[in-house]
């Protein structure tokens, strides 16, 4: 047996004392997702919003937060696996009940985008999102109030078509909507916002009437007669003119009484305005499309 000299055994005793001290890498690092966004949404207490990176063609949440009434996100930095968040391609963000008992990401995609490096900006008009920034969207109305059979109240009913040629058509051009999204035509009536319905077609009537009359059917395109069942603080029948009349895009369910963040399509009702004659919806797609990056 050979006997270690005593600088052999003081190299050993010092490499073995730096490898008892030396800990083993962490398996569960994590690192630092931070979001910057714009023009979302105060959701109330029942729907939050929710991150999503897709790591191998599948998504993981990467947290919840909500949006206070001044645009304010709740939480801008989130801690998610390193791992996964350096396999990340995309980032997608969903609106989702709170609490929610759904593990997989629901079908109210509003922004998404792809990672480049450690950066993505992120789109409604992704794929994966709305698929469509409602730049090219277009929309002609008319006032007129075809159910109640009063000639005496024809300002107080607006209704999403084109009569300039003699026969109605539809009035709005708008894209087709992905699952989980449908369009709501509103008048703003002395700054409170009353529905005239939601739909997904604008060649066709909306889901619903409750304000219009019952002595014969409105046309076959979305609108809304104001004539009965007028919510607190109204009077129907009442004169649109010098109010406004909006087309927004609407969450599926939607909780709230008012319209969502995106407005596609607006207007200013003249203040002369007579019934029957086509008036013109602005774009209005830019100053209300939520936007946003996010970094890694």
């Amino acid at each position: 047996m050979k006997i270690m000299n005593l600088a052999a055994l003081a190299t050993l005793l010092g490499t073995l004392t730096f490898m008892s001290c030396t800990k083993p890498t962490d398996p569960n690092t994590t690192g630092n997702l931070t979001l910057n966004l714009s023009n979302l949404e105060d959701l109330g207490n029942d729907y939050a919003y929710e991150g999503w990176i897709m790591v191998n063609g599948a998504p993981q949440s990467t947290g919840t937060f909500r949006v206070d009434a001044t645009g304010t996100l709740s939480q801008t930095n989130f801690e998610v696996d390193q791992a996964a968040l350096d396999q990340a391609t995309a980032f997608i963000l969903t609106i989702e009940p709170s609490p929610d008992s759904d593990p997989a990401p629901s079908a109210v995609k509003i922004l998404a985008g792809d990672f480049n490096g450690g950066d993505a900006t992120l789109r409604v008009d992704d794929s994966r999102a709305l698929g469509t920034d409602f730049g090219s969207a277009t929309g002609r109305y008319i006032l007129a109030t075809p159910t109640d059979g009063n000639s005496q109240d024809e300002t107080s009913g607006a209704w999403f078509l084109d009569n300039s040629t003699g026969s109605p058509v539809a009035g709005l051009s708008l894209p087709t909507l992905p699952a989980g999204w449908q369009y709501e035509g509103w008048a703003g009536i002395n700054g409170t916002p009353v529905t005239t319905g939601t739909f997904t077609d604008p060649a066709a009537a909306d889901a619903s009437a409750p304000f219009s009359g019952t002595v014969a059917a409105g046309p076959a395109f979305p609108g809304e007669d104001f004539i009965q069942n007028a919510p607190a603080g109204l009077t129907f029948p009442l004169d649109l003119s010098s109010q406004k009349i909006v087309v927004s895009v609407e969450p599926v369910p939607d909780n709230s009484p008012a319209p969502f963040l995106l407005k596609p399509l607006v207007g200013d009702v003249p203040a002369n305005a007579t019934d029957r004659t086509v008036y013109t919806l602005l774009n209005n797609a830019t100053a209300t499309n939520p936007t946003g990056s996010i970094s890694r």
